[in-house]
């Protein structure tokens, strides 16, 4: 047992949140909790990416659509707004799901849910490269392969 759960003082709630991660959070694995915290931090930037996707391809696809996907003629974009606002919710459930499995308590459910989710994103990469441009591999299906390669040598 740690010094979390054997304290028996009233703590802070900030002491109590730190406690928590400690033990169930971020640093839940300790025989290698440094390779966990790099998979935890991997997995919270492609959270973050998926949810910038979602932004820009839902509320932004006349102005930062445009800027992004410049081989596309700009009348091309008012016609695809519900499409990508499509694509962008499904970005969106990736988002979540990857959030998700870093708010898990239980180590393994935690584990399989970000395994399912970063394989999601890895099918997309792979599906957009060999779609659409080999750049989007790079963005979204890298980071998503490290992660999974970082969860499974923790």
């Amino acid at each position: 047992m740690d010094d979390c759960q054997q304290s028996t003082a009233p703590r802070s709630a900030v002491s109590a949140v730190v406690c928590r991660l400690w033990t169930n959070g971020l640093f839940r694995y300790l025989p290698n909790k440094n390779m966990q915290l790099l998979a935890d931090i991997l997995i919270a930037a492609i959270a973050a990416l998926h949810l910038y996707f979602l932004y820009f391809e839902m509320f932004a696809w006349d102005t930062i659509g445009r800027k992004t996907f410049k081989q596309i003629p700009p009348e091309v974009f008012p016609k695809t707004k519900v499409l990508a606002a499509n694509q962008g919710l499904y970005n969106g459930f990736l988002a979540a799901g990857l959030v998700w499995s870093l708010l898990i308590e239980d180590r393994h459910w935690s584990f399989y849910v970000a395994i399912f989710f970063l394989t999601c994103v890895l099918i997309a990469g792979i599906y957009g490269a060999l779609t659409a441009a080999k750049k989007i591999f790079l963005v979204q299906g890298l980071p998503a392969l490290i992660a999974l390669i970082l969860l499974h040598v923790r």
